[in-house]
């Protein structure tokens, strides 16, 4: 049996999905069941409430042998909370450690977390891309929490039986994408014109349906035990390629204005959107070389089919 934290959201859905096609018995947790309205047949569900410190996870845990967990707290713009870093920290570290405990306890063998790039940091240098073997440098609470959960993973893996895996992804994109993605969609189906035409960035995104074939890859994989992936689709683009790509993927124009990057950050930063401005301007490239050769794992996606997916499926949301 697979568990499956956080079935309900964007990543946990595709993966349940996968998971369930194959044949795989797979049983899913969420906050609150009776706001799951697209329950997969042949799937068990449990209730969890809030992931924190004290969360009792005895039932989803029951014959369980492979934890994905994918249920965290993540960075929400504007958000209001007074200390970020404290609450990140119950979620991400405090609930994710009580789980794996509990988790290891249960027998299971396998545990597979989800973190993220930001614990490598939040951009790279041009020709420098991230890899496993570089330094931490969170900068985000977001960051700090994922790198925390993920050195108390590491410690419980050198106390017990449990294999713990760690994935660190960049941007996923995919069919029912939401946030910033899904405004950039948005925007060049609509033929907004677009000031990003002279930027000279690179950045690594991942597909939804790699990086759910990268989890379901270091399910069984005997080299996956008590390792670090990063994962991308193997292809980084500059902001304004990402645009022209996705426009075609829309069959639409792509309508870029090439305003200086040094004006375009000072006009962000004037409409309180620089760090989404900083995303788009700035680099962040990964290294997905230990992936292939340690695991043998390819992205089966491209950038370009991940996109024409993408789009189809906002295409048809908007008829």
């Amino acid at each position: 049996m697979i568990l499956v934290t956080g079935a309900n959201g964007f990543v946990g859905t595709a993966l349940c999905h996968h998971l369930v096609t194959s044949g795989a018995g797979v049983r899913g947790t969420m906050r609150r069941l009776e706001r799951f309205c697209t329950q997969i047949d042949s799937m068990e569900y449990v209730q969890i409430g809030e992931i924190g410190p004290a969360s009792d996870w005895s039932e989803a845990l029951e014959g369980v042998g492979v934890v994905v967990h994918l249920a965290a707290r993540v960075h929400v713009m504007r958000d209001k909370t007074a200390d970020q870093l404290a609450a990140f920290r119950t979620v991400n570290v405090e609930g994710t450690l009580n789980f794996a405990r509990q988790a290891a306890e249960a027998g299971v063998r396998r545990f597979i977390y989800l973190s993220s790039v930001k614990v490598n940091g939040e951009q790279t240098l041009p020709g420098q891309l991230f890899d496993e073997r570089d330094t931490p440098a969170p900068r985000s609470p977001y960051g700090v929490s994922k790198y925390e959960a993920e050195e108390g993973l590491c410690t419980l893996a050198q106390q017990t039986n449990m294999e713990v895996v760690i994935i660190r992804p960049p941007l996923v994109y995919g069919p029912g994408v939401r946030a910033n993605f899904h405004a950039l969609l948005r925007a060049v189906a609509r033929g907004v014109p677009l000031p990003f035409g002279a930027i000279h960035n690179r950045r690594s995104l991942v597909a939804l349906d790699n990086l759910v074939d990268l989890i379901i890859t270091c399910r069984d994989h005997p080299a996956a035990a008590n390792q670090t992936f990063l994962v991308s689709d193997g292809e980084s683009l500059s902001t304004p390629e990402l645009i022209r790509r996705m426009a075609r993927a829309l069959g639409c124009p792509a309508r870029l204005i090439p305003v200086p990057t040094a004006v375009l950050m000072t006009g962000a930063t004037l409409l309180g959107k620089r760090e989404v401005a900083a995303k788009l301007c700035g680099s962040l490239e990964v290294d997905i070389t230990k992936s292939r050769k340690m695991l043998g794992w390819t992205p089966p996606v491209s950038v370009d089919e991940g996109l024409l997916r993408t789009a189809e499926h906002y295409l048809s949301s908007q008829r």
